[in-house]
């Protein structure tokens, strides 16, 4: 919103593993009206059941094998890391898995030229995203985590006076 206004009817491609933050962008979806393009490594994907889960089912998401593909047309572009916490074991592997979901120049250009990219952070480059991506014009990733901390902050506040001032 602080970038391109509604998010109503935008598509947001998702490149990486099918983790927590890829479910809570299908949930999003589901309740402010805009579709995702998911893009996993086989073995990777979302879970099924919380798709089937929301109010719409599966008519918010898509699935594509190639991840240029879930890019092509996107308004925003986001992924995560590829190894998040308590799956550090599997490291090697998924570094060999997601080699080619690297969120690089070659997606952002098959997204809307005013596309943006988004990452939850902390972010590795070289690996989920390239630098230039990250770094680049049409990343707004620490306006992203700016947004993260005020609404971090106002629950923090609710929970510690069971209300907000």
């Amino acid at each position: 919103i602080e970038h391109r206004g509604s998010i109503v009817g935008k598509t947001v491609a998702w490149v990486g593993d099918g983790n927590n933050m890829a479910n809570t962008w299908l949930q999003a979806a589901d309740i402010l009206g805009f579709q995702v393009h998911v893009s996993t490594p086989r073995g990777y994907e979302v879970d099924e059941k919380l798709v089937a889960g929301t109010r719409k089912g599966a008519g918010n998401y898509r699935f594509f094998s190639d991840p240029l593909e879930a890019c092509r047309g996107a308004d925003r572009v986001t992924t995560d890391v590829w190894t998040s916490m308590g799956y550090e074991a599997e490291n090697a592997e998924r570094m060999k898995a997601f080699t080619d979901w690297c969120v690089d120049a070659e997606m952002m250009r098959a997204a809307k030229p005013d596309a943006l990219f988004m990452h939850c952070l902390p972010a590795h480059r070289g690996e989920e995203v390239e630098a230039d991506v990250i770094d680049g014009p049409q990343s707004v990733v620490w306006d992203e985590a700016e947004n993260r901390m005020h609404a971090q902050k106002a629950l923090m506040e609710y929970l510690l006076l069971g209300k907000l001032a």
